[in-house]
């Protein structure tokens, strides 16, 4: 007799269940909600007298804080540069990628809202957008300190392959556990102090559209330098570690019981690429499929010979029995006389 295969999601424990899309798509959203109004209104409110705390570092631990919060949902990327590296990696099937920036774009725009709203409320502020404007990313005049465009595309390149290259690194299976969240967000703060003189730190196209929804048009006309100079650092890095990392130090993106920044639906942490995954299911199925086949060919054989293809009524011959010995006889009469 047969032993049907596990297929429902009441047979599945509670703790390895897969995360819906919706749940997903929240996760990422929020996360990157939390990145934008968290750290950019430190930045823009603080005092260094009354709260010390710097914006590199409060983006750094938003960061941290938002992976190890819904790293375990939906990845934990809150970034479209860590998604597209994390893809051109394996790490992150690429059907995810759309709905993924999709849903940081939103995030980020939202806490970009919050934070304009708070602002409109101040007294005697004549012009929102001029304080946007400085809160974005930008080269040449945009600039903090008037660095040129080309220094803004190689500095941008350069962090967010770094960026990524941490995190990569972080979440591989044979990093220590637990540290992802916090070496990802204090190696965030890092980079960010490096190039905040130089773009204002991005590294994140999400954070950056945000901000330039609410600043002026010159903000706006610089925006594609921070789409393209992070993208570009993040496939570099995914690419090289594609190429050249172990596999057995994969961590894929996405599914039940992993940490930050796991799983494909349904698949274990068995450090293997999207592809490698999805075959070794498709296989797995074929074969479970093959074996219940192969039992109920067997039941049905046997069913067949007990109906009457020996005859009606006729004896099924019996089965061959191992030799008796002393030994056996001496076991039963005891066991018989207990």
């Amino acid at each position: 007799m047969t032993t049907p295969a596990v297929t429902t999601a009441e047979a599945v424990p509670s703790d390895t269940k897969e995360f819906g899309i919706v749940a997903k798509l929240a996760a990422e959203a929020f996360g990157t909600f939390l990145l934008v109004f968290g750290g950019l209104g430190v930045a823009l409110f603080s005092n260094p007298s009354s709260a010390p705390l710097p914006a590199p570092l409060a983006i750094g631990l938003s960061i941290g804080v938002g992976i190890a919060a819904f790293g375990h949902i939906s990845g934990g990327h809150f970034n479209p540069a860590v998604t597209l590296g994390t893809a051109v990696a394996g790490r992150t099937p690429w059907r995810r990628v759309p709905g993924y920036v999709l849903a940081q774009l939103v995030g980020g725009a939202a806490g970009a809202l919050i934070l304009w709203i708070a602002v409109r409320t101040l007294p005697n502020l004549s012009n929102v957008q001029t304080i946007f404007t400085q809160l974005s990313n930008g080269v040449d005049d945009l600039s903090p300190n008037k660095f040129p465009m080309a220094a803004g595309l190689l500095a941008e390149v350069v962090a967010t392959a770094a960026f990524l290259a941490i995190i990569l690194g972080a979440t591989s299976k044979r990093a220590a556990r637990g540290v992802a969240p916090w070496a990802i967000g204090l190696g965030l703060a890092i980079l960010v102090q490096a190039i905040a003189p130089i773009t204002n730190a991005s590294l994140n196209p999400a954070r950056s559209t945000a901000t330039v929804i609410f600043a002026e048009p010159s903000a706006i006309g610089q925006l594609w330098i921070f789409w393209v100079a992070p993208l570009l650092g993040a496939a570099i890095t995914g690419l090289i570690f594609r190429g050249f990392g172990s596999p057995e130090d994969v961590i894929v993106t996405g599914a039940p019981g992993a940490p930050s920044f796991t799983t494909v639906e349904g698949a274990s942490t068995s450090g293997a690429s999207v592809e490698q995954v999805e075959e070794a299911e498709h296989r797995k199925h074929s074969a479970t499929t093959e074996d219940d086949a192969s039992f109920d060919a067997r039941d049905e054989a046997e069913g067949s010979i007990g109906a009457g293809a020996l005859g009606e009524g006729a004896e099924v011959p019996p089965t061959a029995e191992a030799p008796r010995s002393d030994e056996n006889d001496a076991k039963n009469f005891f066991d018989q006389n207990k």
